[in-house]
């Protein structure tokens, strides 16, 4: 399975991440032929809530969306309520809706695309304590475990990351989506 050869995505994360709801999208992706970025306010290395470690590639402040596929936000509280508040990880995720990539979102991974301002008119899903930011960020919220609307495919909570990761791959295979749009 290599459909995702010569696809190029950017996972942003930072300490307090969920740590299956990011390495099980990276390894996910990585099977399917895609070259992974880890990207971060931080340097070195990040740690997930249940300690597990992943190198960073490179900082929120340098990457561009003009240089990946794709965009992929894990959850953890800590990592989304973290992410949301570096201007740079936001100004970025607003990038990927400007170009029209894919985005996947899950769990509280969803706070940041309220904070970027790019949830008026979608319908998404995430973990249910968010939903009414979601909807004061301009989304319809709805309980199912993956929802893809226009290249942006969101989940709820780990249980989900089977179907999460399989329209992942979907949607990026596919590649930009006019709809994607802040």
């Amino acid at each position: 399975m290599t459909h995702l050869t010569g696809k190029r995505v950017a996972l942003l994360a930072t300490h307090g991440f969920e740590d299956s709801e990011l390495t099980e999208p990276l390894t996910a992706l990585r099977e399917h032929g895609a070259d992974i970025d880890i990207v971060s306010p931080q340097s070195g290395t990040i740690r997930g809530k249940l300690g597990h470690e992943v190198p960073v590639s490179c900082s929120s402040a340098d990457a561009r969306a003009a240089d990946y596929d794709a965009l992929v936000l894990p959850g953890g509280v800590a990592n989304g309520d973290k992410l949301r508040m570096d201007q740079a990880a936001v100004a970025l995720v607003r990038e990927f809706f400007d170009q029209h990539k894919p985005v996947g979102a899950i769990c509280h991974g969803g706070w940041i695309l309220a904070d970027a301002d790019v949830l008026h008119g979608r319908t998404v899903t995430s973990y249910p304590s968010l939903s009414t930011d979601l909807r004061n960020a301009g989304a319809t919220w709805v309980d199912r475990e993956v929802v893809v609307d226009q290249g942006l495919v969101t989940s709820r909570t780990p249980e989900d990351l089977p179907a999460f990761n399989a329209k992942l791959v979907e949607e990026i295979a596919e590649g930009p989506h006019s709809g994607q749009t802040v």
